[in-house]
């Protein structure tokens, strides 16, 4: 019923406008073309002004509507994503005070500066004043709003503390592969042409390889390779190593305000720390489904919208137990190296033979 309302506004509005302007031709042939055009722009003079109010506050209604739909009231989950936050709201009061001042002026002069026969023209063609005035402010804004951009931009890339944690972020399509360094706080070597399906999805070198030139690397046995879901630690820094197994992605972090692009064959870096769990942030938010994302900020395919992963915010605890349940990819794929079998097989001969 709501939609047949707005539809019958929608064309009662434009049969008014049309009717209008048909009484405007028959009001021009009755006065004169003349007398008929300085009335037509007294009309747009003040509708001009109609517009800039209807205009702003169109402006104010739509935020009234959808502020609370966004992210902003939201505050960062992250301590580096708090700089983003505090560069957005700046540029948003210097560039919305702009736009403010420059719609008022520009439809307030076009009525207050409508054509009159009292008023004479007054050519000004060329300022220098003016001119320096309008281009030296903006660009001194406009610098101050790069240099922070910047200087947030070398923080987050820059050297991550000591401490950090280190996540391996690859994007393929569709998915995030994550692996983290097993017990010897190191990753292993991989080489692409060793990817081998789900068996191997980040091609590790787990052994040797005369035809590829490449040797068994030890450091890659214990690294934990997921996917989906990536598992971090409140309060300690992390640094996503970022890369792509097949076309250009980008690791979006809304909640964080951070984003990365994840490219084939140059790894790329940021670093973050994150502010609450996956727990309080439900509570906060009111949502108890809520979930940190991470999403494909790039256009990568036909899969693009469904390219999705999960960030568990978790305390130390947490996280040490969960780990401790991981079993190296190595050893998954390879039961038989691992030693855990070996005792079990041990001892079931050893009952055998008894």
């Amino acid at each position: 019923m709501t939609m047949y309302l707005v539809i019958a506004v929608i064309v009662l509005f434009f049969l008014v406008i049309f009717q209008i302007s048909k009484a405007a031709e028959y009001v021009a042939v009755l006065k004169g073309e003349e007398q008929n055009r300085k009335q037509t722009n007294k009309v747009n003079a003040f509708l001009m002004v109609a517009f800039m109010v209807a205009g702003l506050i169109g402006v104010w209604y739509c935020n009234e509507l959808y502020y609370k739909k966004t992210l902003l009231p939201l505050e960062s989950a992250s301590v580096q994503g708090e700089k983003v936050d505090q560069m957005l709201w700046i540029t948003l009061a210097v560039t919305g005070a702009v736009f403010i001042l420059t719609q008022i002026l520009l439809f307030g002069f076009a009525y207050k500066y409508q054509e009159k026969e009292s008023r004479k023209v007054f050519y000004f063609p060329h300022s220098t004043k003016l001119e320096i005035l309008w281009t030296v402010v903006p660009a001194i804004f406009l610098t101050v709003l790069v240099v922070m951009g910047l200087r947030n931009w070398f923080y987050f890339t820059g050297d991550a503390p000591a401490d950090a944690m280190q996540v391996e972020v690859t994007g393929k399509q569709f998915g995030w592969i994550f692996r983290y360094p097993g017990k010897d706080n190191q990753f292993g070597k991989k080489y692409y042409k060793l990817i081998d399906g789900a068996d191997n999805a980040l091609g590790l070198v787990w052994k040797d390889s005369a035809a590829m030139n490449i040797k068994d690397d030890a450091a890659s046995h214990d690294d934990i390779v997921t996917e989906s879901t990536v598992y971090l630690v409140k309060n300690k820094p992390v640094k996503f190593i970022i890369g792509s197994r097949d076309v250009i992605h980008d690791v979006g972090l809304s909640q964080f305000r951070l984003k990365m692009d994840a490219v084939p064959g140059i790894p790329t870096t940021m670093w973050f720390t994150p502010k609450f769990t996956t727990k309080e942030m439900k509570e906060k938010t009111g949502n108890p489904n809520f979930v940190y994302e991470i999403s494909c900020d790039q256009m990568c395919g036909n899969g693009h919208y469904s390219m999705r992963g999960v960030i568990e915010v978790v305390t130390q605890e947490e996280y040490d137990a969960w780990m401790a349940k991981q079993k190296p990819k190595y050893l998954a794929v390879f039961p038989d190296k691992d030693p855990a079998n070996k005792k079990d097989s041990t001892a079931t001969a050893s009952v055998a033979i008894k």
